[in-house]
């Protein structure tokens, strides 16, 4: 419906706003028509419509589209939404069951879009040690424990898994994830049978990769090599989780490979998130005592959610292991602050055509329970500040401190890279990402100025900076003020 003769009213009209589209390269004043869940006009003339909002001075752009949240609840995608996301895809861990977990997530009501990979990871749980399929992150909590689900298994049980996999696929998964760094001795013949599988089905595979180690061997090169070869032997598409933290101190190494493998037609791509930080279950394999020297760390530099304590020792690290396997840590790898990390950290974050994707993760309480209902978020909880500030610190770090992105190139990042790199098995993310008549309604206006990343790690906080939030053409952001109420997501499954 065009608005241009303006005699017939659109919904909603912002005008005046600094319009930026990644997809045509338009970066100027424009004023914005959106009626019912789409964009109707884009005009320099004015436009009516029932309600006009003068946005002069902000900035509208498409929302920014999250690969990688493990934020998966009210509490998580209330804070994701105040930091600019419209879509939340939990595609790295996925789900068991991707039909179980969309109707949850339905039945709850979300805030902003949301979606599934099928998993290999809690398929494995599922099927080779009865784990009953859950909410992914409760699942991963729940059976943590399991003796079989990181182990090798039979031809037989990898047909199994394959196969239950692929009908998740079919399911409506976005992709297979597959977090083989928290399983790494499951053998690279059956993630090769996986990458061949998900190359038959015209998907995707999202990868945390094998190992995290600047040292031979099983270093964090070869295990992003591993993932290239898959691509190169298969033809599958393969995507590599947080660049940043997977690269660890060997970024310049796996960078050059990278943008090798792409410069020869590899369908490969990667995201990365602006902390020299992670945030993992304390039993991870890669933060064993053993093999932290290997990342150039020391006990010392894990701290443990459900006491705040930093883990004092290697006698403490491994009592932490053995009492409490799932028990959510942060992973101070490297120190942003430093010079030398902050340039290894940037070359990750500046790759071409790298997704900004924040690999949230959930806000736990004292003694380690996640919160995921309440709001505001209740006092002494913590979270790593990733999840409520990812995209404002790139705006605010990236952007404005640093200037080593420009604004139209750091929405390009936040929104329109991370839909082309799974719209091919997507396609309704071909309406997304873009500010054009014709595409969905999910908007961000925010300050460009103020858009700023507010949490820590001590403490969770929301981002502020967003002035107007549209998921499916509703409003979950007004005026600075969040529906906490709001229901205004929408399922995104694969097309296949």
């Amino acid at each position: 419906m065009s608005t241009e003769s303006g005699t017939t009213p659109c919904d909603v009209v912002f005008a005046g706003a600094r319009v930026i589209d990644p997809e045509t390269g338009l970066d100027g004043i424009r004023n914005v028509a959106v009626t019912g869940d789409r964009i109707t006009d884009v005009s320099e003339a004015p436009l009516t419509g029932r309600r006009t909002l003068d946005v002069s001075g902000l900035v509208l752009a498409p929302g920014f589209i999250d690969l990688h949240s493990h934020a998966q609840s009210r509490t998580g995608l209330l804070l994701q939404a105040l930091d600019g996301v419209t879509t939340a895809l939990e595609l790295e861990t996925g789900a068991a069951s991707v039909t179980a977990a969309l109707a949850a997530a339905e039945l709850e009501g979300r805030p902003v879009n949301y979606g599934y990979s099928a998993s290999w990871l809690l398929s494995r749980m599922m099927l080779f040690d009865g784990a009953p399929p859950d909410d992914p992150m409760l699942m991963v909590t729940a059976n943590w424990g399991g003796s079989k689900w990181s182990a090798p298994a039979s031809d037989r049980d990898v047909d199994r898994l394959l196969d239950h996999v692929e009908g998740e696929v079919l399911a409506g998964g976005i992709g297979i994830g597959v977090p083989v760094g928290y399983a790494p001795e499951t053998g690279i013949t059956e993630y090769f049978a996986l990458a061949r599988r998900a190359a038959e089905l015209g998907v995707p595979t999202f990868t945390h990769a094998r190992y995290t180690s600047a040292l031979e061997p099983h270093s964090s090169l070869e295990a992003v090599l591993e993932v290239l070869a898959a691509a190169a032997g298969t033809g599958a598409h393969m995507h590599l989780c947080h660049l940043n933290s997977t690269s660890n101190r060997m970024i310049d190494e796996i960078a050059d490979a990278f943008a090798t493998a792409q410069t020869t037609g590899l369908r490969v791509t990667t995201e990365a998130y602006p902390y020299g930080s992670g945030m993992t279950a304390i039993s991870a394999d890669f933060v064993a005592p053993e093999k932290l020297p290997r990342m150039g760390i020391s006990p010392n530099r894990l701290r443990y959610l459900p006491t705040g304590e930093f883990v004092a020792d290697t006698e403490r690290l491994t009592e932490l292991r053995s009492n409490d396997p799932a028990g959510l840590a942060f992973v101070h790898w490297a120190d942003e602050a430093q010079e030398a990390d902050r340039k290894m950290l940037l070359r990750s974050l500046l790759f071409t055509d790298s997704a900004i994707a924040s690999d949230a993760s959930p806000v736990v309480g004292p003694g380690g329970a996640m919160v995921l209902h309440d709001w505001p978020v209740p006092p002494h909880a913590l979270t790593h500040p990733r999840s409520s500030g990812c995209y404002a610190r790139t705006f605010g770090w990236l952007v404005r401190e640093l200037g080593v992105l420009s604004l139209p190139e750091a929405v390009k990042r936040c929104t329109l890279v991370p839909a082309r790199i799974i719209e091919e098995a997507v396609p309704a993310m071909r309406r997304k990402a873009r500010v054009q008549p014709g595409a969905d309604a999910d908007l961000i206006v925010f300050d460009p100025q103020t858009f700023s990343e507010q949490g820590g790690y001590n403490f969770v906080a929301p981002s502020t900076g967003v002035r107007h939030l549209l998921v499916g053409g509703q409003f979950v952001v007004t005026d600075g003020e969040l529906d906490t109420e709001s229901r205004a997501g929408k399922p995104i499954r694969g097309g296949r």
